[in-house]
């Protein structure tokens, strides 16, 4: 279990180095590309209405640009939100599923105990409430 654990990380951390990597040739070409780009609608603009409104143009196209990379970017973040509520869910099911962790326990039940592990079980359902309760610090306000 814990070697099939460590070699999914790995998998996952080379996974991640690669697509990084993609993703950093992808918005440099993407730069020199824009650039290209705004280069020709200067200089097509400089000689149909002159210098000024070439100067507009050039800033509009960048601002353009960089308005549609914030959006990619708050996007992205948003969803990066969302994802460990998601992993949390679906790990602590992933440990119920598993029948090693079932049988370890009712392992455990029967070392101890049923009457013995009631109160034991209320306590662990009290301090997972008050758990639940207390808020992230990704909620509160900041100071």
């Amino acid at each position: 279990m814990l070697k099939n654990f460590i070699d999914g990380l790995k998998d996952g951390t080379g996974s991640a180095l690669r697509m990084t990597s993609l993703i950093v040739v992808v918005a440099i070409l993407l730069f020199v590309t824009s650039s290209f780009l705004c280069a020709a609608a200067f200089v097509f603009v400089l000689q149909s209405f002159g210098l000024v409104y070439a100067c507009l143009t050039g800033a509009g196209i960048f601002f353009m640009i960089t308005s549609i990379a914030a959006g990619c970017y708050l996007r992205a973040k948003r969803q990066s939100e969302r994802r460990p509520a998601e992993a949390a869910t679906s790990a602590f099911a992933s440990a119920m599923s598993d029948p090693m962790m079932v049988a370890a326990g009712l392992q455990i039940v029967s070392a101890v105990g049923i009457k013995r592990m009631l109160p034991l079980l209320a306590i662990g359902a009290v301090a997972f409430g008050l758990m639940a309760q207390r808020k992230s610090p990704v909620d509160s306000p900041a100071e």
